[in-house]
């Protein structure tokens, strides 16, 4: 029984994953050219915490109760950018640098002869000392 509420559970948000906007964004940010925007994405956390702070104001001027849900919807969209931001910039600064690691490697290998350079493009040195 738990198993197939289980599998229900999952199917309905992979369905409903594209509609959410910030599960969008995320998606985006998590590639490798979105991470350079993940701490200006920061600034869309902004009008998530501005609607919370609306949906606890109507409540308090005798609105409805359930804008609380609507109120804690807008501030969990809020962190989870707040927290996109510097987390997308650690990733950012990793990958730049295994890539500069993989660009070294390639180049010493390179110079070494390993990938079919042969010696003779090495370059030669002046000196006539033996």
């Amino acid at each position: 029984m738990f198993g197939i509420i289980w599998r229900v559970t999952a199917r309905i948000r992979y369905a409903v994953r594209g509609l959410m906007p910030t599960k969008i964004v995320l998606d985006a940010l998590h590639t490798r050219r979105g991470l350079k925007w993940g701490v200006l994405a920061m600034l869309l956390a902004v009008p998530y915490a501005l609607a919370a702070v609306f949906c606890v104001g109507v409540v308090e001027a005798d609105g409805s109760g359930w804008l609380h849900v609507a109120a804690l919807l807008f501030l969990w969209n809020a962190l989870k950018l707040l927290v996109a931001g510097p987390m997308t910039l650690m990733l950012l600064l990793r990958v730049r640098r295994r890539e500069a690691t993989a660009r070294r490697r390639a180049t010493n290998a390179m110079i070494l002869g390993s990938i079919g350079s042969d010696r003779s493009e090495l370059p030669l040195l002046s000196s006539n000392r033996n």
